[in-house]
């Protein structure tokens, strides 16, 4: 097959995006596809990625590491200062070229939907979830509504608009404040007093104007795939020192990854079963992530679902299906090869 991995953009998520790009574009080619590596802002104009179609006869192969910070996005902008566009040169004419285009994006315009909707136009086809989807499970205020409306268990929370609000009335503490529609815990911040609350959303506003104040959920945190209908075997994430934020992540040695968990036959029935529940719910494609913190009473309590999971060298999803004896490569050919919008 011909394969454009689409990967990069303008979004916070945007070296974690690059970094999954590389992988999956480094596997189709051992796979025996031919595959180009495609960065959504700067398209044809890139410098330090040749966007040529790679095969496995050359002894190419891409790499990428990601930095201990989110990108600086207006530096990113500055390299090309002419275009205005989220999207760069070329870009939809390469993907059209292609059988599919694998989407390697993370945030933003890659997982709200818009991506998705502009394909559906042009009749391009592309890995994941639907713009539909796409867009309920990427803004967390909608998610949320969605599935305690289906009576899957979230923490309570507040929607807040910061342009037209002046206070947070009625907090409770400790919370969580998350701009509304980032992923990779980006802004994400646990607070315990109203001076720290100040702080988280300061840094929050930094990435949108929409944010969610959510209840702080005491427990173990577990991440739950789904492959073509299935739910994989849950992985227990347990961070050495804080949370599982961006740093903790994405850098290697910073957080204990247990999978399969070490949990009992009720606990994984209940994270598997809620996990599916809300994959259905949600409108998710052949692949997700979705991600629990499960009480001592065994309540698993939502944090969000994930149409794109991360595919970087320790990701939660390839760990997830090797647990289940599928490899890396053979998890990125069936993406690849059996789905499909």
């Amino acid at each position: 097959m011909k394969i454009v991995v689409l990967a990069g953009g303008l979004s916070p998520e945007r070296d974690v995006s690059l970094s999954s790009g590389v992988l999956i574009s480094n596997a189709l080619i051992e796979n025996g596809h031919d595959v180009m590596l495609l960065d959504l802002f700067f398209g044809e104009n890139n410098k330090s990625i040749e966007p040529i179609f790679r095969n496995k006869n050359s002894d190419f192969r891409y790499e990428y590491k990601i930095p201990e910070k989110e990108p600086d996005l207006d530096a990113v902008k500055n390299m090309l200062p002419q275009q205005k566009s989220l999207i760069g040169k070329g870009v939809i004419e390469i993907c059209g070229s292609a059988d599919i285009v694998f989407l390697a994006l993370h945030g933003a315009a890659g997982e709200n939907g818009q991506i998705q909707a502009l394909f559906d136009l042009y009749s391009i086809k592309y890995t994941g979830t639907g713009y539909v989807g796409s867009l309920l499970a990427m803004d967390k205020d909608l998610s949320k509504k969605m599935m305690k409306n289906s009576g899957i268990k979230t923490a309570d929370w507040k929607y807040f608009v910061l342009k037209n609000n002046s206070g947070f009335d009625d907090i409770k503490y400790p919370c969580v404040v998350k701009p509304c529609s980032c992923g990779s815990s980006v802004g994400v911040k646990i607070v315990e007093n109203e001076a720290q609350l100040k702080t988280a959303v300061d840094e929050a506003k930094k990435y949108e104007d929409c944010i969610v104040i959510e209840d702080k959920i005491e427990g173990r945190e577990f991440s739950v795939g789904i492959l073509n209908g299935k739910a994989l075997l849950p992985i227990e994430i347990k961070p050495l020192s804080g949370f599982y934020d961006y740093k903790n992540k994405y850098q290697q040695g910073l957080t204990q990854e247990i999978c399969p968990a070490d949990i009992d036959s009720e606990q994984l029935e209940i994270l598997q079963k809620s996990a599916l529940k809300v994959h259905n719910v949600l409108r998710l494609g052949y692949y997700s992530r979705v991600d629990f913190i499960l009480d001592e009473n065994n309540n698993a309590y939502c944090l969000e679902a994930n149409t794109l999971p991360g595919m970087t060298p320790i990701s939660l999803l390839p760990q997830e299906a090797l647990a289940q004896g599928i490899s890396y490569n053979e998890l990125c050919n069936m993406i690849a090869t059996q789905c499909g919008f």
